[in-house]
Parts: structure tokens; sequence; C-alpha cells
């Protein structure tokens, strides 16, 4: 498997790249690290720690034999993370270190496919229809916050944060990686046989605004202009999308996939 990468940070003051991408040969990892302001109070470490720790971690544990399925290979390694840093930081408040996860291996003549959390996995198909992957519950409860975010003042958007991150991990909200290993039953995944798919790509949310906040391309547009102009393409475009719209930018990360066969 051939995997190009490309990952830019939003460029905010004193703030790390919170993005985590890599690959072995038989897989590939994404984790996009999601934190707020305040967040250090819980965790002396951060969340680009976090989310290197577990994107690592991931990779260390992942194997070409299907021994173990994806969901339980991500609750090992939530796991491994939160006990690193069980006894010097609070890992159950509500704005401790978190993030979204999607996760692509090779095995058996299949590819295997993991989402948790906001980020998205796209399959691109031979057939010309891409299949897109991605796990809607965390921007479903963001939308409904959006409007009284964008209004609030600096102390009340916290507050507000703060009440929406409360939502995470628990029925009726949404699931990303934290402290509870549990988590990882609620990912989206599935399989398919190699045979029928061309690539994949797997993009954190800052990347795929390119489609679902932009609008400046549909998937089979997007599958296209990797396949020509590579991850860092995608990226430009939605950093030059953000400065016309006066949208703060986020980290973008891009893990394009292809020439799919097993090692």
């Amino acid at each position: 498997m051939r995997v190009a990468m490309a990952s830019v940070a939003a460029r905010r003051a004193g703030r790390a790249n919170e993005d985590f991408t890599g690959a072995v040969p038989s897989a590939a990892v994404l984790v996009d690290g999601a934190g707020i302001p305040g967040g250090e109070s819980t965790c002396r470490h951060g969340v680009a720690w976090y989310a290197g720790r577990l994107g690592a971690g991931l990779l260390s544990l992942l194997s070409p034999v299907r021994d173990r399925g994806l969901a339980t290979l991500l609750a090992e390694a939530i796991e491994q993370v939160t006990d690193e840093h069980r006894e010097t930081c609070d890992v159950e408040d509500p704005i401790s270190p978190s993030a979204a996860v999607a996760m692509l291996r090779l095995s058996g003549g299949r590819v295997e496919y993991l989402v948790l959390g906001d980020a998205f996995l796209v399959l691109d198909r031979v057939d010309g229809t891409p299949l897109v992957v991605s796990d809607p519950r965390e921007v479903v409860i963001s939308e409904s916050y959006r409007p009284a975010l964008e209004a609030a003042a600096e102390g009340e958007y916290l507050r507000i944060l703060r009440d929406l991150r409360a939502h995470r991990n628990r029925p009726g909200g949404f699931w990303v990686a934290k402290d509870d290993p549990h988590a990882a039953d609620e990912a989206i995944t599935g399989s398919c046989p190699i045979a029928e798919l061309t690539g994949a790509v797997l993009l954190s949310n800052g990347a795929s605004r390119i489609v679902d906040r932009f609008g400046l391309a549909d998937w089979p547009e997007v599958m296209a202009v990797l396949a020509s102009s590579g991850p860092a393409e995608i990226i430009r475009r939605v950093r030059r999308a953000e400065e016309r719209d006066a949208v703060a930018a986020d980290d973008a990360t891009i893990a394009y996939c292809t020439e799919l066969g097993e090692p």
C-alpha cells in the first residue's frame, strides 16, 4: 500500500498541531485531537500529546492478521494512553483531551475500516461511486449549539462549549476516544473486498471542510484531485476558502492510500 500524507496546523498562537497520522505496510491511522481553552488544568500533557500517543499506540497494535477487530484494538489503545496519565491528570473531566479516529487495515483480501467521531474515511470504488464512512452524531449535536457559540462572549463561550463536551461518551450523545475504552464499541465499522477499490482516504474534519463546510467539491471530485495533485492540494483549497469566508482555520490532515494490496 502506498500512502501519501499531508498535515497542516491551524497556526494558532501557542498551539501545536493536534492531528496525527501514520501508516504501517498494511494499515493507516488518523487521529484528530480535541480540547478547549482551559483544558490544561485537567491534563498537563495536552491534546497534541494525547493524539500522538493514541495514534502511535494504534500503529503498534495493528497487524495484517485479523485476530482482533479494529474496535478491540482501539479500545486497547484508549486504555493504554489513559493509563499513561491517569495518575497525573483528571482524565474523566469533560474537557480533558479526546480525539476522533479513522483507521484502515488490509487483511485477508479485504479492507477493514473504522470511524469514531467526526473524522472521515472515503473508499474510492472501482464502479466510480465513493463509499463515505462518517459518524454524524457529534456534528448533529454540535450544530444545535452553533448559534449560541457564535453569539456568546468569551466567558459564556467556554461555558457553552463545556456543556457541549458533556455530551461525549454517553447514550444520546456522541462518542470519541477519551478515557473510556468502551467508546470504541460505538465506532462505525465495516469491510469490503480490496478488489472493489482503487484507493482510500482518511481526513480530519479540518480537511473534510472542502465538502461539508465549504461545498467546494463533492467526494468524487475530492478523489480526483487527490489522484492528480495529492493531499496538499486539498488542504490548500481549504485554507483559501477559510481566508475568503473569514472562518477560523483548523488543523487539516489527510492520509491518501493507493496501490492497495497486502504486504
